[in-house]
């Protein structure tokens, strides 16, 4: 039984390869057949990776979209998977398992067979097999059990390059092409470049005879390589929706009947017209074939970011399942599975250790070269490498929840954005290719009127140069490759664009605001300094604060429970705790009330702090941040907490006020800590004791100089964040705050920042060259084409040069954003 499968339960958007698209004409008209189908909130076409990405909403089909897209001239490329079951299906199983799959987005088709375990299934999506095989055990299948297995794991994840395949195709088809051609250019044009040739070759051979042989090398030519332009031109020329396979088919066609006519009814023309331009038609089809090959590679190039991504995903994970350790395929692991990692080898999922120790590679998540040591309840994440010991662990997330798969998937939403600037491309593609077609008709009827003689072929070879040299493909290709490159290259170090957007926008910043803590320290502070007041003794009263700050998660709490347990304090419970957001927190512990926090705090409780000024100032002035306890309605102590500088933290802000960028800190801490700090690392303007709402007011002020970006880490970031004109997230920091973000520092590291302004920079100055290259290459070579130096110079573009010079273009493109994998950083 073959059905189809209707989504209704949405899950992420959707990336969908589709094959066919020539140019950004058609990018268009894939986004609008996409557009179309219900249950598609939002599609975008990446012309440079030649997918779709869709955004499914309520009542969703993949089958329709697939079907739409059929119906547009494309073709949808979803993956087959195959399952098999432990037992066979029984009658009304199918209804079942169709109706479990059915809330699977990306399944297209599935097909299946009573009394038969076999279960084949069509959808799109990377994680959609792993989707897949959890549906069909929620429905009450249970699928084949691998066998046990105690061979190496396989390392790696080989990913499949579809444009190393095209390339390969291509260069099958140019091979003909070129060997074809050869002969029939060598015959023809040998005999205009020397004159001795083309007398010896008239009275060799038969004209005639020679017109014959032409006729069949073209004919090979232009319906065996070159039949791919024809087999998607035409078709897309009779649907109403030209775009570049059909300029390069009409153009052609024209080439060769023309000359089909001279060879085989010269009498339907006049005897001066009667000339073949067969080696025309074979020449634009070899070069046009060598630009194709050319694009394909480059294309390959600019998607090296994502691939490597991808293959630091472990392909098999071995897993304890009924007393044995089994070798399955990754995205079968499940939440709970415990795997068992080897010396050597590539962690699969992310987890907890369980039991067994080593030191793990994780420079591919932080970029930190040394080894991070693992132990029983260490954190463990897929995709980073084992060294010399063994553990077992426990799966706590897969598939698409995995850090390496989120990471992939932050690279390909930016890759996939379309930026502001791509607006006016889009304007100009919906109408390019019509418009193309129309200067070729008009060429071709003026100079059939006032032409020089023979008027007819001159029209035609002048009709046929501007269908040829168009090139829409530039367009399309100018931002999507820029993106891409500039993208990969940021992920590389460490910089994702969760927003396409924020990669345009960020190049305007002009002022970048830090915040302090966990941003331009490490958020790791140490308990300093204990002042008691006349009366209070340091061993009594320190457990009781740290009975309050064990209940707190501010990363001060967590300083000071640690230092009062390396003094060997014993730690009460709290019996009521509450947390002031800029203020500090209250409770009771042992029957005493406390509270702990900054100085508007205590006067909050009706308390001088005037006995520690002196002291507070001093300790500030250190760095360190002051924080009062009071104890029962007294003032009690003054605590100092230190929070050491990110090594990186002095070289970012150079970078940035280099790049001519006012730096600016916002922090709740108080203000002569702040300032104390900010002078280490050489900021200039500091905003301190601010609420977190205080943050957004401060970034408010300080717009009045231009764009702001705001850095910070911590869920009292978020608002900020989310309010300044961009916002970036120490990955480090907390899920809130990255989701709050337009972009994500992964390795933690400050100068993050400036990699990203500057990959901004880079990136945009290369899409601008990019689209000037594709725009102009057209408005100054179609009027050449046409034959606009003709009557001044009679100089005439000859569609074989049109031919390359449009290879080449797209070629230049791509090239031309290929230069940002190695832009150098800061450059700007």
């Amino acid at each position: 039984m073959n059905q189809t499968v209707r989504t209704d339960h949405l899950h992420e958007p959707l990336i969908i390869p589709v094959e066919g698209m020539s140019c950004a004409s058609c990018v268009k008209r894939v986004e609008k057949a996409a557009a179309k189908v219900p249950g598609v909130a939002t599609s975008a076409v990446n012309f440079a990776t030649e997918s779709l990405t869709v955004e499914p909403s309520e009542g969703f089909s993949a089958a329709t979209l697939a079907e739409a897209i059929r119906k547009a001239g494309y073709e949808p490329k979803a993956d087959m998977f195959a399952f098999t079951l432990e037992k066979p299906l029984k009658e009304g199983d199918a209804e079942r398992l169709n109706a479990a799959l059915s809330h699977v987005a990306g399944v297209v088709s599935v097909t299946t067979s009573e009394g038969e375990r076999h279960v084949s299934v069509e959808a799109f999506g990377r994680d959609a097999k792993r989707l897949v095989s959890a549906a069909i055990r929620s429905a009450g299948f249970v699928l084949e059990k691998p066998k046990p297995s105690t061979g190496h794991v396989h390392e790696g994840h080989e990913t499949h390059n579809h444009h190393e395949e095209d390339a390969g195709v291509l260069k099958r088809d140019l091979a003909i092409a070129a060997v074809l051609t050869l002969p029939l250019f060598v015959l023809e044009m040998g005999g205009h470049i020397y004159a001795p040739f083309h007398h010896w070759l008239m009275g060799a051979v038969d004209i005639q005879w020679l017109y014959y042989g032409y006729f069949a090398l073209a004919t090979a030519v232009i319906f065996g390589p070159g039949f791919r332009f024809l087999k998607t031109g035409l078709p897309a020329l009779l649907r109403g929706h030209p775009e570049m396979n059909a300029l390069v088919a009409i153009g052609v066609l024209a080439a060769y009947s023309y000359s089909t006519v001279t060879t085989f009814a010269p009498q339907l023309l006049p005897e001066a017209a009667r000339f073949v331009y067969f080696e025309a038609a074979t020449v634009i089809v070899t070069l046009i074939l060598l630009g194709r090959l050319l694009e394909a590679r480059a294309r390959g190039r600019t998607g090296a970011a994502i691939r490597r991504l991808l293959n630091l995903q472990a392909k098999t994970a071995r897993v304890e399942r009924g007393g044995q350790a089994i070798d399955i395929p990754t995205d079968e692991v499940e939440v709970g599975d415990v795997l068992i990692v080897r010396p050597g080898e590539r962690i699969a999922v992310d987890g907890v250790v369980l039991d067994g120790s080593s030191n793990v590679d994780e420079s591919m998540m932080s970029g930190e070269p040394l080894p991070v040591e693992k132990h029983a309840g260490s954190q463990v994440v897929g995709g980073t490498i084992n060294g010399s010991g063994s553990f077992r662990f426990r799966a706590e997330k897969v598939g698409a929840d995995t850090m390496l798969s989120q990471i992939i998937r932050l690279v390909e939403q930016a890759q996939g954005a379309k930026l502001p600037i791509q607006a006016v491309v889009d304007r100009v593609t919906g109408w390019f290719v019509p418009a193309v077609m129309g200067v070729a008709l008009l060429t071709f009827l003026v100079w059939y009127v006032v032409g020089p003689e023979p008027v007819l072929p001159h029209a035609l070879v002048a009709a046929v140069a501007v269908l040829i040299i168009a090139c829409p493909c530039a367009m399309g290709l100018a931002t999507p490759t820029s993106i891409m490159v500039g993208t990969g290259r940021a992920a590389d170090l460490g910089v994702l664009f969760r927003k396409g957007d924020a990669l345009q926008a960020l190049r305007d910043v002009k002022t970048v605001v830090l915040d302090k803590t966990g941003t331009v320290t490490k958020g790791q502070p140490e308990l300093t300094d204990v002042l008691t007041a006349q009366g209070f003794d340091e061993t009594e009263l320190l457990p009781l604060v740290a009975a309050l700050e064990a209940r707190s998660e501010h990363p001060v709490a967590e300083a000071i429970v640690t230092s009062v347990k390396a003094r060997g304090l014993s730690i009460p419970a709290a019996e009521s705790f509450a947390a002031r957001v800029g203020y500090g927190i209250e409770g009771k512990v042992n029957g005493r009330t406390i509270a702990v926090g900054a100085d508007r705090l205590m006067v909050e409780l009706g308390l001088s702090v005037g006995a520690f000024a002196d002291d507070a100032a001093r300790l500030a002035d250190e760095g360190k941040t002051p924080l009062y306890v009071a104890l029962d309605g007294r003032l009690a102590a003054i605590l100092a907490v230190a929070d050491p500088l990110k090594e990186t933290s002095r070289d970012a802000i150079r970078q940035l006020k280099a790049m001519g960028l006012t730096v600016a800190m916002v922090t709740g801490d108080n203000a002569r800590t702040a300032k104390a700090i900010a002078a280490q690392v050489g900021i200039d303007e500091v905003v301190a004791e601010v609420l977190p709402h205080g943050k957004v007011e401060a970034l408010e002020r300080l717009r009045a100089a231009g764009p702001v970006a705001f850095v910070g880490d911590g869920i009292n970031d978020a608002p900020a964040l989310a309010s300044a004109d961009i916002g970036i997230a120490i990955g480090t920091g907390t899920d809130v705050a990255i989701e709050s973000a337009d972009v994500v520092l992964s390795s933690g590291a400050l100068t993050g920042v400036a990699d990203a302004i500057a990959v901004s920079h880079a990136t945009m100055n290369n899409i601008r060259q990019n689209l000037f290259w594709a725009f102009g290459y057209n408005v100054a070579l179609i009027p050449l084409a046409a034959g606009a130096l003709y009557p001044a110079f009679g100089i005439q573009l000859s569609p074989m040069i049109g031919a390359g010079a449009m290879a080449l273009s797209s070629v230049f493109v791509l090239t031309n954003a290929l230069r940002l994998r190695s832009m150098k950083l800061g450059a700007v």
